[in-house]
């Protein structure tokens, strides 16, 4: 059974209530009137037939079939017992024929039961000819010649019946198939508006780890930077007041460049992803030797090389290739120890560039997959590139980045 709204149900009730009292006067009239003579059913008889009728039809679309049948064989025994009343039947009749095609989920019991009313009323039609056309009177319609006005209205009677219930399954069929696609069309929609949910998800979530990238490779860097020299100013401020001086200075330059970066990454998220990105990038493949010289002024002896010709590389790969080299000298930086070393080379080959950055210093042994190396391999893979990490075997890490130029990133 399809569900049923309560709309539905009262609409079913009322129509019951008014098929009911159509009935009932019909049944009036028609007794007045005297349709079948003196040969009619007495009005008891009449008023039970218009209950049977009715009352049913407040439950068509629960049991389509069942209504169906109950109405159907109500009509022909009160056709047969000659009940005055004929109107209010073939309404009825037709409602509920409809009804079985346009709601009852069993399209195979649908049909076999439309099927056997249509086979029971013919069959029924063609006895009832029979039987008057064997009458032994003359009464009625003349029955002379081939085609008399008895044969004429026998035809009339079997194309009626027709169209009446080729009608009848004909738009209950079309309501049935348009229900179905009415209700595949919102299922559809609903898919859709759960696609949508997921992928406005998927794109916070999206965002949120880009957010977090940024402000992990801009905050750990200085900070890490910062508390590199703080240290050193504090061990060296007794001995060496002008030297603790002149790292001091370079702690303040370290804040401002955080502070710049943080306050860059704040514009870029302020903005509208319509509106014309007017903030300067800060960061790119030009800022990578002021990487060497704050890695180097932090202790960590670095030395920078340029291989092959420099071609133009897109902004977000200078940015991508900027983070990632920034966060591999951090990394050699906390993790290297005292005395290591780094070396960042740069090549470009025509068809991809490649930055190249390894330290010496401690062995590492278990390499945990930190934010800093996850960002790293996100910002690769955001380029269409790929990141190859390995420990050395003597000791520090070595971080390997290829981006192929003009290579379509897929989403």
């Amino acid at each position: 059974m399809l569900p049923l709204s309560p709309t539905q149900q009262r609409a079913d009730v009322l129509l019951a209530a008014a098929m009911l009292v159509g009935a009932l006067v019909s049944a009036t009239l028609s007794s007045v009137s005297g349709i079948y003579g003196g040969e009619e059913a007495g009005m008891p008889l009449a008023v039970l037939y218009a209950f049977v009728l009715s009352v049913p039809l407040a439950f068509r679309r629960r049991w389509p079939a069942t209504v169906a049948v109950i109405v159907a064989l109500a009509y022909f025994l009160a056709v047969t017992l000659r009940v005055p009343e004929i109107y209010a039947g073939n309404i009825a009749m037709f409602i509920t024929f409809y009804t079985v095609g346009a709601w009852s989920p069993q399209r195979r019991r649908a049909s076999l039961v439309r099927a056997a009313i249509i086979v029971g009323m013919f069959a029924w039609l063609l006895i009832v000819m029979f039987v008057d056309a064997t009458q032994p009177t003359d009464e009625g319609l003349s029955r002379v010649g081939a085609f008399s006005p008895y044969v004429a209205y026998m035809i009339l009677n079997i194309l009626l019946n027709a169209l009446y219930f080729g009608g009848a399954y004909y738009f209950g069929e079309r309501t049935w198939a348009a229900t179905q696609q009415r209700r595949a069309l919102e299922e559809r929609t609903a898919e859709l508006e759960h696609e949508r949910e997921i992928t406005g998800a998927q794109a916070v979530a999206l965002e949120r780890v880009r957010i977090a990238r940024e402000l992990h490779d801009v905050v750990a860097h200085h900070v890490s930077l910062m508390g590199v020299q703080a240290g050193v100013a504090r061990t060296i401020l007794r001995d060496d007041p002008d030297a603790a001086s002149a790292t001091l200075a370079q702690v303040e330059d370290s804040a401002r460049s955080a502070l710049s970066e943080l306050r860059h990454l704040l514009e870029t998220l302020r903005t509208s992803p319509d509106a014309p990105d007017t903030a300067p990038t800060t960061v790119g493949l030009a800022g990578i030797p002021d990487l060497v010289r704050e890695a180097a002024s932090a202790g960590l002896r670095t030395d920078f090389r340029i291989i092959g010709t420099p071609t133009d590389v897109p902004e977000t790969a200078q940015v991508n290739l900027y983070r990632i080299a920034q966060e591999a000298l951090t990394n050699a930086r906390r993790h290297g120890g005292p005395g290591a070393t780094a070396d960042v080379r740069l090549r470009y080959d025509g068809e991809e560039v490649e930055l190249e950055v390894s330290n010496t210093g401690r062995p590492v042994r278990d390499p945990k997959p930190g934010m800093g190396l996850i960002g790293m391999r996100e910002r690769a893979a955001a380029s269409g590139g790929s990141l190859e990490l390995v420990p050395r075997s003597g000791g520090g890490y070595l971080v390997r980045v290829r981006i192929p130029l003009g290579a379509e990133v897929p989403a």
